[in-house]
C-alpha cells in the first residue's frame, strides 16, 4: 500500500500536483477525456487524475492490465506481440496505449508498463524497466526509461514520469506529441 505522502506527491498537497491540474485544464479546453492503460503501477495514475475534484469532466476510465491475458482482453494486445517481444516493451506499449483509445471514448491515452521488481528483471530489462506510450491527437509516442529504488519506488517514478510526460504533450504546439528528450 503507498503512503499517504506519497499518493498526496502525485495528486494531493505536494509541487507535482500541478501536473494533474494542468492535465485536467489542457484536457477540458480541447473538450478530450483521458483513458489510462497500466501494468506495473497498478492504476497510479488513474488514482492520481481521480483524486481531483471534478474529473469525471475529463478522465473517462482506467485499465489495470497487469497480466498479458489482461492486455489482450481488455486492450487488444495480440497475444503473439507479447509472445515476440515481452510484455516490458515498445511494441507492446503502443498496443497498449492504442488499444485504450479504442475501447473508450477517449480521446488520448498514457499506458505503461514495466518492472517494478524486486524480480522479475533480465539483463535486457532490469529491474526498474518501464515502458511509456502516449497517444496524443492521433499521434502515438513511446519511451523507454529505468527507475532506481524498491518497487514503491519504482512505481511512484513511472507514475510522475507517464503524468509528466502527459502534460508536456498536451501542451506542445497544437496539442501534439513531441519527442522528449
Amino acid at each position: 500500500m503507498l503512503p499517504k505522502q506519497e499518493l498526496s506527491a502525485l495528486a494531493g498537497s505536494a509541487p507535482e500536483a500541478k501536473i494533474v491540474h494542468d492535465i485536467a485544464a489542457l484536457l477540458t479546453a480541447r473538450g478530450w477525456l483521458l483513458t489510462t492503460a497500466e501494468s506495473c503501477t497498478g492504476g497510479l495514475v488513474a488514482a492520481a487524475c481521480t483524486e481531483l475534484a471534478g474529473s469525471s469532466l475529463w478522465f473517462e476510465r482506467g485499465i489495470v492490465s497487469y497480466s498479458n491475458a489482461a492486455k489482450s482482453e481488455l486492450l487488444g494486445v495480440p497475444p503473439a506481440l507479447i509472445a515476440r517481444h515481452g510484455a516490458v516493451s515498445e511494441p507492446v506499449v503502443r498496443a497498449m496505449a492504442e488499444g485504450a483509445l479504442a475501447h473508450a471514448r477517449a480521446q488520448v491515452s498514457v499506458a505503461l508498463t514495466g518492472i517494478a521488481g524486486p524480480t522479475g528483471g533480465s539483463a535486457d530489462k532490469p529491474v526498474g524497466t518501464v515502458w511509456f506510450g502516449w497517444c496524443v491527437d492521433g499521434r502515438t509516442d513511446t519511451q523507454r526509461c529505468r527507475f532506481d529504488g524498491d518497487r514503491q519506488a519504482v512505481r511512484v517514478q513511472a507514475a510522475l514520469h507517464a503524468l509528466r510526460g502527459l502534460a508536456a504533450r498536451l501542451a506542445a504546439p497544437g496539442g501534439a506529441a513531441t519527442p522528449l528528450t
